[in-house]
């Protein structure tokens, strides 16, 4: 089994991602391929999880750990497959995927793609009170990325960009994963336009 791989982004499609890694091309289907578009030609990690099945061997990739954590709970679940639970993660509320399951709402659940009451309730049945290390790790790296956020607005305000024009970027910017200085190169890139 693989843990991560680590190496060169060379191609984003709407489905998979193509990671070369010492001259050996990987193709990761992920959550969302986009989110990984400004690393593009950069070298990166992702945390993959290899499903072997009669007829193929896919990969899937994740931002961290924690995704990776959160997908495999999911496909634990009777009726969610991998491209399933990549949908559910793709909607990047996963803390209120968390906080839906703990509180056994079905209503909330149903919402995901291919998700129905039947799975929904399996949902609750099979995981409930199993993401506390989960939950733990998204609240602090959403506190972490908010003020990682909340410090690159602030240094692009002391760069004498206006308030009007940071307020826009912000809004583009809110929701994402990154670190202070991954949101600065972000938000000059989106000033620049």
């Amino acid at each position: 089994m693989y843990e991560y791989l680590k190496g060169i982004l060379n191609k984003i499609t709407p489905t998979y991602l193509v990671l070369d890694v010492s001259g050996v091309g990987y193709l990761l289907h992920v959550a969302n391929p986009y989110a990984f578009s400004n690393l593009f030609n950069a070298e990166i990690t992702v945390y993959v999880h290899q499903v072997i099945r009669d007829d193929a061997h896919t990969l899937y990739g994740f931002t961290d750990e924690t995704e990776k954590r959160l997908f495999l709970q999911l496909i634990s679940v009777s009726g969610i497959g991998p491209k399933s639970a990549l949908a559910i993660i793709a909607a990047d509320d996963n803390v209120g995927l968390v906080a839906a399951i703990d509180s056994g709402d079905i209503h909330y659940l149903t919402k995901f793609p291919g998700v129905g009451k039947k799975t929904a309730s399996q949902m609750v049945l099979d995981l409930e009170g199993k993401f506390e290390q989960v939950a733990a790790t998204l609240n602090e790296a959403k506190v972490a990325d908010d003020t990682a956020l909340t410090d690159a607005i602030e240094a692009l305000a002391a760069l004498g960009y206006r308030a009007t024009e940071l307020k826009k970027v912000q809004k583009q910017l809110e929701g994402r994963t990154d670190t202070t200085e991954g949101f600065i190169k972000t938000a000059l890139k989106l000033l620049m336009k």
